[in-house]
């Protein structure tokens, strides 16, 4: 079944009909980095090569990896996908523009005259960070009396809740506990950014005249822009007290020409794009359009709702954030979000940590063996709960275990989690902006079992739709490139998709869904004292 999208058509832009150009988008993720490159004519991708990032874990709860590492891969990425161009006639010179998309929220600080990283990058699921955040809560904030007023003012501010999540947090964790990061600020070299920011430096001269840039998405995760403005934002930057030691980048849009390639097959190549991974998703996705909606299951589950031109705060336990801003001069498209730590991680656990079977396919073969998990359900919250519960508190259980209950309904069981996890982020959002979500779009590595996507679709309730193209993130990131360089535009046509429907009916839905509350009720408060109140899920 097709739906109607706003699709990028191609732009003859002083060219013939039987020329044809080419967009690179960089896509560095928490687990791979990939360059692929797409067509001007049928926005797919001819060429592309991938390498896994390896994570550093030197603590519970603790992730890193190396910058330089990153950077290698990206290079290596680069030069093997334009070997693969030549293998079938298609010059790298052909490619006019490059876009970068990158996972979100890691932290990397380097200095600014070697060029080299004072400490590992900390990665977004990081949560060495919490004691941080926990004192932060009870720091003062002008005409703010209570701790919920205290939130609320810093919300509005930046769209974001008290997490060790984004950025700030994982930049005053370094100041406090690495020496040479403290000192490199004290002598005002210290460079600070996320991935795309380091990555970008680099590629466009590093040390040798490398720009040093980051764009309005990646921005909004770092908890130091004001959302309204899209500025770095003087009153967030003194209540966390970040020195003038650290260099901030400058704040651009998603689509301009930031700077050129200095070296490697693309010397000379315009960086025209630059978006964080899920927006990029949600720009891949052509939700263009205020109420539509996207998921990314990926390593965690990335719902994104378009709110159109204005930001609407949450007060229902999601996140505010810049969706995309398509130029310097156009307006930018804001939407609510709803970030979930835990979703292909949980299926990696059941097959490295636990052994039970070994591959996402043979997991969702199997769970399709069984009708229903037999009432067992598992709450993968490794690292606590994200949106919109936000408790750093909660671990991961398995409830309602019997003697009946075999291999198939554990696995049946994880999907089903990450399912009711979307369907927490769903209902917030429907609570926010006062409409249901009537059609979900998806992607994702999880996103090509249609076992996964019929569950999805029966606990939601609404209709899920998967586009036969599936590189929707780097495609993302290759639109905003392509676009600045007007190598597209946009306009309507027909999509190809896969559309799933419910099959089970409401009653049955949320009988299911109330026990799943019943699970989150026993996952949370596992490293709190006894004196917290484990009902209230609401809290930053």
């Amino acid at each position: 079944m097709s739906r109607i999208h706003n699709l990028i058509c191609y732009k003859r832009n002083k060219s013939t009909p039987a020329e044809e150009t080419f967009v690179g988008a960089i896509d560095e993720g928490s687990s791979s980095t990939r360059f692929l490159v797409f067509s001007s004519k049928t926005h797919l991708p001819v060429a592309s090569h991938q390498i896994n990032t390896t994570n550093i874990c030197l603590n519970d709860g603790w992730v890193e990896q190396d910058p330089e590492d990153i950077l290698i891969k990206v290079k290596e990425t680069i030069t093997v996908t334009c070997e693969k161009l030549k293998s079938i006639n298609i010059s790298p010179s052909s490619i006019v523009a490059i876009g970068v998309t990158n996972q979100r929220e890691s932290t990397v600080v380097w200095d600014k005259y070697t060029g080299k990283p004072l400490y590992n990058a900390i990665i977004w699921m990081d949560m060495r960070a919490q004691g941080i955040v926990e004192r932060l809560l009870e720091k003062r904030i002008p005409n703010c009396d209570t701790l919920d007023e205290r939130k609320r003012n810093l919300q509005f501010k930046c769209g974001l809740t008290m997490n060790p999540y984004f950025s700030v947090f994982k930049l005053l964790w370094l100041m406090e506990n690495v020496p040479e990061v403290l000192k490199a600020i004290q002598e005002k070299r210290c460079m600070f950014g996320t991935i795309d920011s380091w990555l970008i430096w680099n590629l466009t001269g590093g040390i040798k005249g490398g720009v040093h840039v980051t764009d309005v998405t990646n921005a909004s995760r770092t908890m130091l822009m004001n959302i309204h403005s899209l500025r770095w934002d003087q009153t967030l930057i003194e209540f966390f007290n970040i020195p003038n030691g650290v260099i901030l980048p400058e704040i651009r849009s998603c689509s301009e020409v930031f700077g050129r390639m200095v070296d490697g097959p693309l010397a000379e190549t315009k960086i025209a794009g630059c978006i964080g991974d899920q927006q990029a998703a949600l720009l891949g996705q052509m939700c263009f359009l205020s109420g539509q909606a996207k998921s990314t299951f990926g390593t965690g589950c990335f719902v994104l709702y378009n709110t159109g031109r204005k930001p609407v705060i949450s007060e229902h336990g999601l996140l505010t954030t810049v969706a995309f801003k398509m130029g310097a001069h156009t307006d930018p498209i804001y939407a609510l979000e709803g970030s979930v730590a835990v979703a292909g991680f949980a299926a990696k656990w059941l097959m490295e940590n636990l052994e039970v079977v070994d591959s996402y396919q043979d997991l969702t073969m199997k769970a399709d063996t069984v009708e229903n998990t037999n009432g067992v359900h598992f709450v993968p919250a490794f690292s606590g709960l994200y949106a919109p519960y936000w408790r750093s508190d909660a671990r991961g259980t398995i409830s309602g275990l019997t003697m009946e209950m075999t291999d198939a309904h554990l696995m049946r069981a994880t999907l089903e989690g990450i399912c009711f996890q979307t369907k927490d982020v769903l209902q917030s959002m429907q609570s926010d902006t006062g409409h249901p979500t009537t059609a979900l779009n998806v992607d994702g590595g999880m996103s090509v079992s249609d076992t996964f996507l019929q569950i999805l679709t029966n606990l939601c309730g609404i209709p899920v739709v998967r586009p036969k193209m599936v590189e929707t993130t780097a495609l993302g990131a290759a639109l905003a490139a392509g676009f600045a360089v007007g190598v597209w535009r946009m306009h309507s046509v027909k999509s190809d998709c896969d559309t799933y429907v419910p099959t089970i009916c409401y009653k049955e839905q949320k009988t299911k869904y109330d026990m799943w509350k019943n699970a989150i009720k026993q996952s949370i408060g596992w490293n709190r004292d006894n004196d917290e109140d484990n009902d209230d899920f609401a809290g930053f």
